[in-house]
């Protein structure tokens, strides 16, 4: 009995040895193969690519039949029809049927929240306080994370990620490119906007605060009188809020980094970016941007179909929920049709990715366009609202969500219509640099 039992224990370890083996193998592989990607795809930075496709998305204008794209230098140098842009015969050239400005998704956690969905990579919320608007995504993305390549190959190029929803304040978000070394490298804006979460996922359990939606508004109210007290303090001392250093004559408050942040958002500096799925939150959002005289970006917003007139009126654009995301708690009354009856109604509008809480992770915000094309969202819209209308309500398009002379190189390209089913990324191209290449 005891030889069975130690031949048994020997198979057993015999096989987690092997499977062990395995694994590291092909963490291993895994490793080397992304090296090999980095350096492949990483030309010096005067390199020249060229992108025909047969249809050119520029976002300037009609489509370009049988369109051109020269990159010199990380930047576009000339587009228009073939015969019309030279292309230099030491140009790498590369060609589609389709090509259009990289992707933008509007709003994600990629690089926050990691692939694996383990403790250790799920950086996007911060439990212990509600209110932590110091918190900055900048410390805490990976520009390493598997789902950084995994968007790009979609021929997602610029991605606004940061701090999920889930606390009243969760803390800020940036804007990266979808490649480079360090998030430094990626970096478009280190600080875009202050995520605060209207709704039940910020409610608290027992006696923690907020336990109602009226305690919400209180304390994000309180907050922000106290920041715009903070703010009076330096500026009579003759000292810039983020700045903590008083001039000879005067004296400054001891620097704090949260009032600091929230006074950013009282000048207009940083908007809020409020996510409020239910009608009442949407609404309780616009009273405090009209209160406190504060630029608002509603984030999901699966209600605010029932409030077009207020949104518009206020002035304030949506980044609409994902089509695809679960109808559940205050997204009970989400719409496939959200993002075409916004935009019918003449309401500014992006389009995201989300949070997802479960694996894989994240989507791909060309899918959650197509859904939307395919529910009342006029197709050259849903393409703007992932391109150059996306880039504009982030306040970067002067840098991209378009093809023109001047704007980064980035390009997507496919082989065939990006909406449909059966079409695919076959390339993309991020400053000038082929960083995709195969299909996807």
């Amino acid at each position: 009995m005891e030889n069975t039992a130690t031949r048994f224990q020997t198979r057993v370890d015999s096989v987690r040895t092997e499977r062990n083996a395995t694994r590291s193998a092909r963490v291993a592989v895994a490793i080397a193969a992304w090296f090999a990607a980095i350096l492949t795809a990483a030309p010096h930075a005067s390199a020249q690519v060229a992108v025909r496709a047969k249809r050119l998305h520029t976002m300037r204008g009609p489509a370009i039949e049988n369109g051109v794209v020269l990159i010199r230098d990380g930047k576009i140098a000339a587009v228009g029809r073939e015969g019309e842009v030279s292309i230099p015969p030491d140009v790498e050239t590369f060609s589609a049927e389709i090509a259009m400005p990289g992707l933008i998704d509007a709003r994600t956690t990629v690089g926050v929240s990691g692939i694996l969905n383990v403790p250790h990579d799920q950086d996007q919320l911060e439990r212990t306080a509600s209110m932590q608007p110091e918190l900055r995504a900048v410390d805490a993305y990976n520009a390493h994370d598997p789902l950084v390549e995994w968007v790009r190959g979609f021929g997602v190029t610029t991605i606004h990620t940061g701090h999920a929803p889930g606390e009243l304040i969760s803390g800020q978000t940036m804007i990266v490119k979808t490649f480079g070394r360090t998030v430094e490298d990626a970096m478009i804006r280190d600080s875009a906007a202050i995520a605060v979460t209207l709704g039940s996922a910020a409610r608290k359990e027992g006696a923690a605060s907020p336990g109602t939606r009226g305690k919400m508004i209180a304390m994000l109210r309180a907050e922000l009188i106290r920041a715009d007290e903070y703010r009076s303090k330096m500026k009579r001392a003759g000292a810039e809020p983020r700045d903590g250093a008083a001039q000879p004559d005067g004296e400054s408050p001891a620097r704090d980094l949260r009032l600091e942040t929230l006074a950013r958002a009282l000048d207009g500096d940083l908007p809020l970016l409020v996510t409020a799925d239910r009608a009442p939150d949407i609404a309780s959002a616009l009273r405090l941007a009209r209160e406190f005289s504060l630029r608002v970006w509603l984030d999901s917003a699966a209600e605010s179909y029932l409030l077009t007139d207020a949104i518009l009126e206020a002035k304030v654009p949506v980044i609409v929920h994902p089509a695809m995301a679960r109808a559940i708690d205050d997204r009970e009354n989400l719409s496939f049709e959200t993002a075409g009856r916004l935009s019918a109604a003449g309401i500014p509008i992006a389009l995201q990715s989300g949070y997802e809480a479960y694996v894989p992770k994240t989507r791909v915000v060309l899918f959650e366009a197509g859904v939307a094309a395919a529910h009342g969202l006029p197709i050259d819209t849903a393409l703007r609202a992932v391109t150059v209308d996306a880039a504009r309500l982030l306040g970067i398009d002067h840098r991209v969500g378009s093809l023109a002379v001047g704007m980064d190189g980035d390009v997507a390209l496919f082989d065939g219509d990006p909406f449909e089913y059966t079409s695919h990324c076959v390339g993309v191209v991020i400053d000038g640099r082929v960083v995709s290449r195969g299909k996807r």
